[in-house]
């Protein structure tokens, strides 16, 4: 059973998704603002969390900042705002996806669904993995080790937010074969096309700005007009 963790002020609405989930088979843990969210989180190691942006006092940005210095758990955003601004921040804070108010309940419980199958498919992976040496992907003087996560380049330490380093392990995986948006959002984020894709482009611009000597003329990860994105090193 997967522990998720619900920050909301609005009470009727932390009601409604926590019912759905428990129904679903999730245990949910829920917080009505950040601090106690961030206590909460702290208290019961969450599998997910499902995060509002608008809380009182201490906002869903500073809460997703701190949670990711000391955890990788997957961060589902929601506003009641559906301004790119916010999603833009959202996503390069941290939060590995996000939804606008008002939404299906059906919907949400697929995408938490979807981020903890993600989640356990990327473990077993890495699980079942023979040796050390068969979890590191090299490229042009970028490496990525699947086992710990760590992202070198060119001697360097990278460091990537957790949506941000399965992107590029997924793109480098397939080195060589475009991917549309809609495909990346079915194998990285693990949940079928639902017509948003707004949160590829976000995170390969989050990538490019650390893995590219120029970010607006990439050479690793390219676009392709029209079709969508390849990693070519």
């Amino acid at each position: 059973m997967s522990r998720v963790l619900v920050v909301d002020d609005e009470e009727s609405l932390v009601t409604a998704i926590a019912y759905n989930l428990r129904r679903d088979g999730h245990e949910v843990e829920t917080a009505a603002d950040g601090e106690r969210a961030l206590e909460v989180a702290k208290a019961t190691q969450p599998d997910l969390v499902v995060l509002d942006l608008m809380l009182p006092g201490m906002d869903g940005f500073e809460v997703c900042r701190q949670i990711r210095r000391s955890s990788a758990v997957p961060i589902l955003m929601l506003s009641a705002r559906d301004e790119e601004i916010d999603r833009v921040v959202g996503l390069e804070i941290g939060a590995d996806d996000y939804m606008t108010k008002p939404f299906s309940m059906r919907e949400l419980v697929a995408r938490v669904k979807a981020m903890l199958r993600r989640r356990d498919f990327l473990r077993e992976e890495i699980r079942h993995a023979d040796d050390v040496d068969q979890t590191v992907i090299e490229c042009g003087g970028l490496s990525i080790s699947r086992e710990t996560r760590r992202v070198v380049l060119d001697g360097q330490t990278v460091q990537l937010k957790p949506k941000e380093f399965d992107l590029l392990e997924f793109l480098m995986r397939n080195c060589g074969r475009v991917y549309s948006a809609t495909q990346l959002v079915e194998h990285v984020w693990g949940y079928a096309y639902t017509g948003d894709t707004r949160t590829v482009p976000v995170h390969i611009r989050g990538l490019r700005r650390k893995i590219e000597s120029e970010p607006s003329s990439p050479v690793r990860i390219e676009t392709v007009r029209g079709v969508g994105y390849r990693f070519v090193g």
